[in-house]
């Protein structure tokens, strides 16, 4: 990777509509022209769109949600496609399951997180458990936009993020 060319990323989770959309904005918030991150599911619901309080959290958090909106992974396993270097699965369902053949073989990682939209009570409680998945990824991601480049090669690169998933 030089810096010009950012490291592409793809979070993956089961319907792309609440922990990938929070990790794809917060990458491309921290990344800084580093790294351009993307999201996408495995079964996204005809017509799913964004979890409201996953995009209310970003918002509180000065996070832009200018487009993002859920798709289904297979938008990323076209000719077409932008080459992904990186593909994370944010939940155990995702990690699971065969994922499409990616271009460039990318390298791939699970960070596992619960889901913030199972979680019961009020609007306000329910608005928390988003913003603890946030902080979450945060403290990861953190971590891994401030690696040296030399770990960001195409062999170190899965062992990396990898080595996050403990963290």
């Amino acid at each position: 990777m030089t810096s010009l060319t950012p490291l592409n990323v793809l979070f993956l989770c089961t319907h792309n509509s609440a922990r990938s959309i929070l990790a794809e904005a917060l990458l491309n918030h921290l990344g800084k022209g580093r790294f351009k991150a993307y999201s996408a599911g495995s079964s996204p619901r005809d017509n799913q769109a964004p979890n409201p309080l996953a995009l209310r959290t970003l918002e509180k958090a000065g996070i832009s949600t200018d487009g993002l909106y859920s798709k289904s992974w297979d938008v990323f396993a076209t000719p077409d496609a932008p080459h992904m270097d990186l593909v994370i699965t944010v939940c155990d369902n995702a990690a699971g399951e065969v994922c499409p053949y990616w271009p460039g073989q990318p390298a791939t990682a699970h960070w596992g997180y619960a889901d913030p939209s199972e979680a019961a009570g009020e609007d306000e409680e329910r608005l928390e458990a988003f913003r603890q998945t946030l902080h979450l990824i945060h403290r990861r991601l953190e971590i891994f936009i401030n690696l040296p480049l030399a770990r960001l090669d195409k062999m170190a690169l899965a062992h990396s993020a990898r080595e996050l998933a403990h963290t």
